[in-house]
């Protein structure tokens, strides 16, 4: 990419080169628009780079419109079905870099998450585009100019562009430099925002103050539901409450007041467990850690059949066995609050979708106005679904801006 201020007139201006702006920004340089991709870190990519453990879930072989929370449920077909998995994939494989599949259809890189923003970069520069990182916008306005339809104050001057998209990201993690910029730049241009939230972050909990609290680190697997939705994933207890998979993605749909209920043993038939069991001396505690985390079980047991815990199993009373095993499969916790855009994945809510035309991005009611990515009120689940809202979103603006 260009990184000089050669002219101050560009067809496209895309502000925010994370996943979405940068592939944005590829296409559109690839239709031989003049683009300018604007950054206010220092350097691209960095969600890229840091998720995944540093591999970044960049799709999902599953992907669906039913894997996404948005107000307007039908927004993303448009986007989703024109840009694919396979359409990323074969851009990965055409720049040689090597994955894998790991759980549920998510897809790694072998090596490094810098792969795919080399990949991106490359490609904008195949298309000729121009990036200012370092750069921050101060203030945008529209002009009547068939041509230079905005024009834009920014650390580096003067800017004017017959486009502009707005690929600012949500409000999740402010130390990476999350910021709301794009939020306020849709309420200046009169379009309306959904109400906003964290999402895919840990809940915090009643029960960190008891037992629990004392299992930090402790995982396993289970399935957590809410609004009528269930994950099986792992579940992690935290010092706060519980993170890991399932709680994450069951987060997204809690509401506050609401509670999540969690199946910590889903494999574990309690019926047959008490007929196998029925004559042994081992205590209720014991057989169920063969099964379950030692941890959890002394904890759970300690919550909630304290009485019953170090009772041979053989001398147990069914209706005390029977309310335990019932609580097991259905645990019912009220999370008090969550641990915020800090440790939230992504924001859900944002730009409504009503807005939008759902096959460019194109604001309805002004002409050029482009946005995509996090900012728009389409939130994907955890295992690379949001990265391929981002490249999907990112290709229907870069093709009509």
């Amino acid at each position: 990419m260009q990184t000089n201020d050669s002219s101050s007139t560009f067809d496209v201006v895309i502000i925010g080169a994370g996943a979405a702006g940068l592939m944005c920004a590829a296409v559109a340089g690839r239709r031989g628009r003049k683009t300018l991709l604007i950054e206010h870190a220092e350097k691209v990519g960095k969600k890229i780079l840091i998720s995944g453990g540093g591999r970044c879930n960049f799709t999902n072989l599953h992907t669906s419109p039913a894997n996404y929370l948005s107000e307007n449920p039908h927004f993303c077909k448009s986007a989703l079905s024109r840009y694919t998995p396979h359409d990323f994939i074969a851009l990965v494989e055409q720049y040689g870099i090597t994955y894998h599949e790991k759980t549920l259809g998510q897809l790694f890189c072998d090596d490094s998450s810098r792969q795919i923003v080399q990949m991106l970069e490359s490609e904008c520069r195949a298309g000729g585009v121009e990036c200012w990182t370092g750069c921050d916008v101060q203030s945008v306005a529209e002009n009547n100019h068939e041509t230079v339809r905005f024009l834009l104050e920014t650390t580096r001057g003067m800017v004017s562009a017959e486009s502009l998209v707005i690929a600012t990201g949500g409000l999740s993690i402010p130390k990476m430099g999350a910021t709301d910029f794009g939020q306020r730049l849709a309420k200046q241009f009169g379009l309306r925002l959904t109400p906003m939230k964290p999402a895919l972050v840990p809940i915090t909990t009643n029960e960190a103050q008891t037992s629990f609290g004392a299992i930090s680190g402790v995982s396993l697997d289970a399935i957590a539901e809410c609004g009528g939705v269930a994950f099986r994933e792992n579940i992690l207890f935290t010092h706060r409450g519980m993170s890991g998979p399932a709680i994450l993605q069951a987060s997204s749909y809690w509401e506050r007041g609401n509670a999540m209920t969690l199946n910590t043993a889903p494999t574990l038939d309690f019926e047959h467990l008490w007929q196998e069991n029925r004559s042994t001396t081992t205590t209720l505690k014991n057989v169920l850690a063969q099964y379950l985390p030692k941890r959890f079980v002394e904890a759970f047991c300690d919550e909630y059949a304290h009485d019953l815990a170090n009772t041979p199993f053989s001398n147990l009373p069914l209706k005390g066995y029977n309310a335990l095993a019932e609580r097991l499969h259905a645990w019912c916790i009220t999370p008090n609050g969550t641990e915020g855009y800090a440790k939230a994945e992504v924001t859900a809510g944002g730009v409504d979708t009503n807005e939008l035309s759902s096959k460019t991005m194109e604001s309805k009611n002004v002409r050029g106005l482009y946005f995509i990515g996090e900012v728009v009120d389409v939130t994907g689940w955890l295992g690379g679904y949001n990265f391929q809202w981002a490249w999907a979103s990112g290709v229907a603006a870069g093709q009509a801006a």
